[in-house]
């Protein structure tokens, strides 16, 4: 029992610490820019199809999240930058979600979403909500590990690929998911 409280605490410290912005909007703005090109990396690595994908695409976003899930209630959080492929705009993003299920774990994962099309890059940015069901399970800790990760439709027009960076998972939730403009960013 005591090691399950530890545990717990060192989860909520760490979803503490990512949630804390202390540098200047430009110093937030370049990190998420270098975090978006790392995650498209990754994205590449692990499926090197996106790629085209995403150069071909109307607009993509990534983002970063932390998500956190015990017992029955979970929770993600997260930042990323949404990028019109056709003005090369990009635009400043902030995410969270909560849900309830079954599971007990914390993971360090990004998503990236793929739009066909203006309008559906244009929902995504101003309105940006999204509800799902998911079943995960992610064991990584740096290159050791894996997790359940690869591409799917959310809704016509729109892809998402999710991949665990960090962590240790296994839940089953229903989630709502909001997504919106960082004021103090754009």
């Amino acid at each position: 029992m005591k090691n399950l409280q530890i545990f717990i605490v060192v989860l909520l410290s760490m979803f503490l610490i990512s949630c804390a912005k202390e540098a200047t909007p430009d110093a937030q703005r370049k990190e998420l820019l270098n975090e978006s090109q790392t995650t498209l990396s990754m994205l590449y690595k692990a499926h090197p199809e996106s790629k085209a994908k995403v150069g071909g695409a109307y607009g993509y976003a990534t983002f970063q999240n932390f998500g956190l899930n015990l017992f029955l209630l979970s929770t993600e959080r997260g930042s990323g930058v949404a990028r019109n492929n056709k003005t090369g705009q990009n635009i400043y993003m902030n995410m969270f979600s909560g849900g309830v299920g079954v599971g007990l774990g914390a993971k360090d994962f990004r998503a990236i979403f793929i739009f066909d099309d203006q309008q559906v890059f244009n929902s995504f940015v101003e309105d940006g909500w999204e509800a799902n069901a998911q079943a995960d399970a992610a064991a990584k800790s740096g290159e050791d590990g894996g997790a359940l990760d690869g591409a799917v439709t959310v809704q016509p027009g729109i892809t998402l690929y999710k991949l665990t960076k960090n962590g240790l998972a296994l839940q089953a939730t229903l989630q709502g998911t909001k997504y919106w403009k960082d004021d103090d960013l754009n």
